[in-house]
């Protein structure tokens, strides 16, 4: 099926979200191909930071932008798809976007409360930054597709979704002008060859799920640094929320 027939959603989301369970979701439908984070190499290529499995990534992808939008981001897709669903974290977006793909997707955003990301993500890693998750940067992107959307870019919150997934599905495809698919509510376990490299440091609890888990307040304390990085990020958080795609 030739390019100008496919969509291509480009879904934006921090880390330690439910970005992974989203991306089994779109994987169930039949019309659906997915493509895992295809930005990371390039992220780390020039951050400087040191990630799990770093030298796996590197070898499994191309750390050069350009290669990565021709070769994955625009490529046919298989017979009877029509949809491409591409999960992106928007930390790994430390450069300038190339306006004319990113004016070529459907560009959505996926939030969660900083507060429920800084603990999540503490269990992973050591140390974390307000960059390392991304709300800025995300906040950012959201404002420079709204302005090449002659659309509504769609917000949605996690915990929106795991409150009601088919409820938030369905207004999510219907704002990016795709039909709803019951299938998006249930997967199978397990990894598939979709799931990045990374898979078996990150996806160790999505890989056990059958579907969307029931919302419930992540608990811990948080040190006085983690706090930090929640506060700086909160304004960021609370200003792409008052854009959401509200299940009322």
């Amino acid at each position: 099926m030739a390019n100008t027939e496919v969509k291509r959603i480009a879904m934006w989301s921090g880390p330690r979200n439910i970005s992974t369970a989203m991306m089994r979701a779109w994987e169930n439908r039949a019309d659906t191909a997915v493509t895992d984070e295809p930005f990371y190499a390039c992220y780390l290529a020039r951050a400087g930071v040191v990630h799990p499995m770093q030298d796996e990534i590197f070898k499994a992808q191309s750390s050069d932008w350009n290669i990565v939008i021709a070769d994955e981001l625009r490529k046919p897709l298989a017979a009877g798809e029509h949809v491409q669903y591409q999960k992106h974290m928007t930390h790994h977006m430390i450069e300038e976007v190339d306006p004319q793909w990113f004016a070529s997707v459907r560009n959505a955003f996926l939030i969660r409360d900083p507060a429920e990301v800084v603990k999540s993500y503490a269990e992973k890693m050591e140390t974390i930054t307000a960059t390392d998750i991304g709300y800025a940067n995300q906040t950012r992107l959201y404002e420079t597709a709204c302005a090449l959307s002659d659309t509504p870019v769609p917000v949605m919150d996690a915990k929106d979704i795991l409150l009601d997934p088919k409820r938030a599905l369905s207004l999510l495809c219907e704002a990016l002008e795709v039909d709803f698919d019951q299938n998006m509510l249930s997967w199978p376990t397990g990894y598939r060859d979709s799931d990045g490299v990374w898979a078996s440091h990150w996806y160790n609890k999505v890989i056990t799920t059958t579907g969307f888990a029931t919302w419930r307040e992540k608990r811990g304390t948080l040190t006085k640094q983690q706090q930090a990085v929640v506060d700086e990020s909160m304004p960021y958080y609370e200003q792409l929320y008052t854009n959401r795609i509200s299940l009322h």
